[in-house]
């Protein structure tokens, strides 16, 4: 009797030592790190969850930008930080393609991060202007296939989702759309109105508004199903079964950081992605809160990490 009562004597010090990382923390600044520029979908979520964090918190939670190196400088300094849970990255969903188009940037995803949570999620849509002559997703595919290489989309740079999602729909569809690569959505986007590339992949972020505002038409979005944001919109799965991803948002520290930080941290942004205020705001931007368990985060990320090697190796992508 008296062996187990100091079992269980050991087990709750123990406990109680587990916890105070998180009872002390935070205990200064925090700083969650863009990787993209100000104004974007990750900046604009960033800003809105650390002025949220802060409130609750009762520390400065403060967000800044750090694009150089295409990302990789800020999420490398953020993983070679303190692991006490006061420095934050977001990583985006681009951010696996990114490693796989370049397996030998300076730290790997799956192992030298302490993964947090998956923050938001939304689609990637394909869309024509208006007045295409493409009607529908089905006659994209049967006029991509009738004009082998003469089709062409928009893309952000070589090895970007957009690029990878539209080689995904090539292979699986047997067709050989030609992708053009821009820096950002604005100019892809005059292009393709003004009719000099035939269609757009990007971001549902970007896109909506647009279908929105009657400048572009959706013809697919990427979500494994109809998108609550946008359900009239079909999926592409719903033609190409092989097809589903979904660009998201997530949470990552320096590895070693106390697992009871992560779950606290954890906890509060699932908090806080049920506010309705929130929910409303991702929705003006075409996102929907997405939150997820470290090893739920992790697994999305392994995951896609295999999909895009295997569309790079397929279609032979080289970084540029």
């Amino acid at each position: 009797m008296l062996k187990h009562l100091a079992a269980l004597a050991a087990a709750a010090s123990l406990s109680a030592l587990a916890s105070l990382p998180a009872l002390a923390w935070p205990d200064r600044q925090i700083t969650i790190t863009v990787v993209t520029g100000a104004g974007g979908s990750p900046d604009t979520v960033g800003r809105l969850l650390a002025a949220k964090l802060s409130e609750r918190l009762g520390k400065p939670v403060v967000v800044e930008n750090n694009t150089a190196g295409a990302g990789i400088a800020g999420t490398l300094a953020v993983a070679r930080s303190q692991p006490d849970g006061h420095n934050i990255v977001i990583l985006t969903g681009g951010t696996p393609s990114q490693q796989a188009m370049r397996p030998k940037q300076p730290y790997d995803l799956t192992k030298d991060f302490a993964l947090v949570t998956t923050l938001c999620a939304y689609p990637m849509v394909v869309a024509v202007p208006p007045n295409s002559p493409i009607k529908d997703f089905k006659d994209l595919l049967a006029k991509a296939k009738a004009n082998p290489g003469k089709l062409s989309y928009s893309m952000n740079a070589i090895g970007s989702l957009h690029h990878l999602l539209g080689e995904w729909i090539n292979i699986e569809a047997g067709v050989d759309m030609q992708g053009i690569p821009y820096r950002g959505s604005s100019q892809a986007f005059l292009d393709v109105t003004s009719g000099r590339v035939d269609l757009m992949v990007d971001t549902g972020t970007f896109a909506f508004g647009q279908v929105k505002q009657g400048q572009l038409r959706a013809l697919a979005q990427s979500a494994p199903g109809r998108y609550d944001l946008a359900p009239d919109v079909p999926a592409v799965a719903e033609t190409l079964p092989g097809i589903n991803m979904m660009s998201w948002l997530g949470f990552a520290m320096a590895k070693d950081t106390p697992r009871p930080v992560v779950d606290r941290l954890n906890k509060e942004i699932r908090e806080i992605l049920a506010m309705e205020d929130v929910k409303a705001k991702l929705a003006e931007m075409g996102n929907i809160p997405m939150p997820s368990t470290p090893e739920e985060m992790h697994q999305r990320i392994s995951s896609e990490l295999a999909q895009w090697k295997k569309i790079i190796a397929a279609k032979g992508i080289k970084a540029e």
